[in-house]
């Protein structure tokens, strides 16, 4: 097995005839680790994980998943590989909580028992009762709502899964509640996990690979601890400063 889920060559992304916002960029991604993309707002992280998904295609370079080249003409084939889950839980408001979750197990034709059975566990993992099942988006809390999120992302049991911000939302007392069922999360299931966050504090206690984003450039990566232990320059000391986990 690949020692690595994604794997950048060299790759370039504009918008319009601006500067590129991911300048020329070359990283591996190692499997069954949770790696955190860490800059802040502009620094190109959530762009590197949309490119990862097909909703942003580069213009140079290449991208690999688990040391396939992907294939942006085939996203559908592409997407079953991954759960994804965003701010704000981006849930369909007019379906329920069930409908929501199995949607895509649905269209992929497993059938009701497998359905049901994985579902059912899902829930259970995250700490959400049956009586959920039925409620619709607009009913749940913050934290209900990115429950749900997680367990739509999950629901297929993808190797790899891209989380873009999907904590910010949530008020300190819930983010700390669903970090530590996150916690649990990576403990369950192993899987290789990309997480985007502006917060190197959130970084710390979730991830175990760090890769440092500025301007569209890496500027450090690699185990959590080493990189703590020894940034590579001001920016990032001031990074680890700045969310009190110098």
């Amino acid at each position: 097995m690949t020692d690595s889920c994604v794997q950048f060559r060299q790759v370039f992304k504009s918008y319009g005839e601006g500067e590129p916002v991911i300048k020329g960029i070359s990283l591996d991604i190692p499997v069954e680790l949770t790696t955190a993309l860490v800059g802040e707002s502009g620094s190109g992280k959530s762009t590197l994980l949309q490119i990862i998904n097909g909703l942003v295609v580069p213009e140079r370079g290449e991208v690999f998943l688990y040391d396939e080249r992907l294939d942006y003409s085939d996203l559908p084939t592409l997407r079953r590989r991954m759960g994804y889950a965003v701010q704000g839980a981006g849930l369909f408001p007019h379906m329920t909580v069930r409908d929501n979750v199995t949607l895509v197990a649905r269209l992929e034709g497993w059938t009701q028992e497998r359905i049901a059975e994985r579902y059912e566990y899902l829930l259970g993992l995250l700490e959400l009762t049956a009586d959920f099942s039925d409620r619709y988006p607009h009913s749940l809390s913050g934290g209900q709502q990115q429950r749900v999120s997680l367990c739509r992302a999950m629901m297929l049991n993808p190797p790899l899964m891209l989380l873009d911000e999907p904590f910010s939302a949530l008020d300190p007392i819930t983010r700390e509640t669903i970090h530590q069922e996150f916690i649990r999360l990576q403990a369950a299931e192993s899987r290789s996990i990309i997480l985007v966050t502006h917060d190197m504090a959130e970084a710390v206690k979730l991830a175990q690979h760090l890769v440092i984003l500025r301007d569209g450039e890496i500027v450090q990566q690699g185990n959590l601890d080493e990189v703590r232990a020894r940034p590579d320059d001001e920016y990032v000391s001031q990074l680890f400063a700045g969310a009190g986990v110098a």
